[in-house]
């Protein structure tokens, strides 16, 4: 296998050196790479020095939780981007969208470089016909199962009480049952269980190889009554048994550990989650989003959306009333603790690569908390200030566990917009399909506005051109006309032979040129100045100096005479502009 030219060979090949390139057939013949990057390679064989390399673009391809880099010649198509990601993903490139397009939707055949792109690109690949479950190989089945969420929801029957307890897959059922006993005040060992699927026959096994559904699973929890129940359970709650290898001690009241009456989340700790996302009746939107994105860090990490810490009022601000090109959509984050969805929206959805980085590129995002009712009261007033009564109206209509939502709201002229409004129930691919509807929708607009708003800026630079011209033309008018009617108020400039004291001045102006003229010696300074101002030097702008020794004549009483001012028979003077 031959390497590429050396130098030398390169630049035998420049000279017309009859010495045959080196070649390979295995070459002509290997299958194409399925690297990330493309490069069209010089061919050994060519016998020109390439003078001007072709321009190279850079593509960061998003598809659910996986991102690649791919770098490709300017007159590469669409379909050869495709069919790299066919590769590198596994996805057909039948099943594939390719979106993130400026331009909108293109086809396969299309030429990067008709698109006109910037140097550095992101593009996103959606594939709805693919179930976003679907795995290659068991090994990254089982280590996707293990990264899920879980979300339990187990019916405490004594109690007549739910609690909804989030889990990672990696979670044995042991831990869960302690973390039940401390809700609960059930020992382990007295739990009686029903829902737990005949697969999960060992309180060591995780959650994710236990058989129980996902994303959402219900159990039911009692206390046995006593040991003879305990080997025979009753119909009413009846299970599949396991042996635990903890008999943990009997707790007092669940409330020593901090437990509210409200419904709990646990986010994969050893207890429930107990700080809200969201304080109630926070004295402030800024303090209460500080709060927020706090929560949302520790709950799901610090790969999420950048939430806008302010007031809806800001947020609206920021997003709709910058110039044009500079405006954004704004996105609505409702959350609702009290909604089975939220942790998996929230987890899988909001978290996803894909959509942090579409939304950080595109929209203005702003959230709220509603769990608590006076907070969802605060929510609905400042949603009637901003947005009307219609934006009120259409969420009061969404029940809990719908949420949570993502209002998409657009700047308009008149008013403000809402384009979409999606719910909680729903996979990443159909929320980034339903942002970028939104995205396509708000870029025919804005285009539409940065028109209007050129064409208004150019008519108003016209008119301030035109009004600074004829400010101008006043201007010089009216300095014309004061020197006209200085130099016609001028005494006549005496002859040279007329027998009286003649004082002969030579001024240098700021631009070299020199002014030259008779005065009489008994001529008041005054005359000196006005005579300096009809050539268009003003006493309020200009200052008259003699040259040595360096005096300031403009700050002499002008009454005085050029004889008293020592300006007697002749003197050179300059003018200076004064700071």
């Amino acid at each position: 296998m031959y390497g590429p030219p050396s130098l030398s060979e390169a630049a035998d090949a420049a000279a017309g050196s009859a010495v045959p390139p080196p070649s390979s057939s295995s070459s002509s013949s290997s299958p194409p790479s399925s690297s990330t990057s493309a490069f069209c390679p010089i061919n050994p064989s060519s016998r020109h020095i390439v003078e001007r390399q072709p321009r190279m673009l850079n593509f960061r391809v998003e598809y659910r939780q996986r991102s690649v880099e791919l770098v490709l010649e300017e007159g590469s198509t669409v379909g050869e981007i495709k069919q790299i990601l066919e590769t590198e993903l596994g996805v057909p490139v039948s099943k594939m969208q390719l979106k993130g397009w400026k331009s909108g939707d293109v086809s396969d055949s299309t030429v990067l470089r008709s698109l006109h792109l910037p140097k550095n690109n992101s593009l996103y690949v959606l594939t709805p016909d693919i179930a976003p479950t679907a795995s290659t190989s068991k090994n990254s089945a089982l280590q996707d199962s293990l990264n899920q969420n879980f979300l339990l929801v187990i019916s405490h029957r004594e109690a007549q009480r739910d609690y909804n307890l989030n889990f990672p897959g990696s979670r044995t059922i042991q831990e869960v049952k302690r973390n039940i006993s401390d809700l609960t005040n059930i020992p382990v060992r007295h739990q009686q269980w029903e829902g737990w699927p005949a697969s999960a026959s060992d309180d060591s096994m995780t959650l994710a190889l236990s058989g129980i559904s996902y994303p959402c699973h219900h159990l039911s929890v009692c206390r046995r009554s006593s040991p003879a129940n305990a080997q025979e359970p009753t119909e009413e709650c009846a299970d599949v048994h396991m042996i635990s290898d903890s008999e943990g001690d009997d707790y007092e009241d669940a409330s020593e550990f901090g437990v509210d009456d409200s419904e709990m989340f646990g986010m994969g700790s050893s207890s429930c989650r107990k700080s809200p996302m969201m304080p109630e009746n926070s004295e402030n939107e800024t303090d209460a989003l500080i709060h927020f994105t706090s929560e949302f860090s520790s709950r799901y990490g610090e790969t999420h959306p950048m939430f806008f810490i302010g007031s809806l009022e800001a947020a609206s601000q920021e997003a709709f009333y910058g110039k044009a090109r500079d405006r954004k959509l704004l996105a609505i984050y409702l959350h609702n603790d009290d909604s089975v969805l939220s942790n998996v929206f929230c987890s899988q959805m909001m978290c996803a690569d894909s959509i942090v980085s579409y939304l950080s590129q595109n929209f203005i995002t702003w959230a709220w908390d509603v769990t608590k009712e006076a907070n969802k009261s605060r929510l609905l007033t400042m949603c009637t200030r901003h947005f009307g009564s219609v934006v009120t109206q259409t969420i009061r209509t969404y029940k809990t566990d719908q949420f949570p939502l993502l209002l998409i709201v657009m700047g308009k002229r008149t008013s403000n917009e809402v384009l979409n409004v999606i719910q909680g129930n729903t996979t990443v691919d159909e929320l980034m399909m339903r942002l970028m509807g939104a995205m396509e929708i708000f870029t025919a607009q804005q285009q539409e506005d940065i028109k209007d708003e050129d064409e208004r800026e150019a008519r108003e630079m016209v008119k301030r051109e035109q009004d600074e011209a004829y400010r101008l033309s006043l201007e010089a008018d009216r300095k014309k006309a004061i020197r006209l009617s200085l130099e016609q108020a001028l005494p006549p400039e005496p002859e040279e032979e007329s027998g009286e004291q003649i004082s002969k001045l030579r001024i240098r102006t700021p631009s070299g040129e020199f002014l030259e003229r008779r005065f009489l010696g008994s001529c008041k300074l005054q005359v000196l100045f006005d005579f300096v101002a009809s050539k268009g030097y003003p006493f309020e702008e200009f200052k008259l100096l003699t040259t040595f020794p360096r005096r300031n004549i403009t700050q002499l009483d002008p009454g005085s005479t050029l004889l008293e001012a020592k300006l007697f028979p002749q003197e050179t003077l300059f003018l200076e502009a004064k700071e």
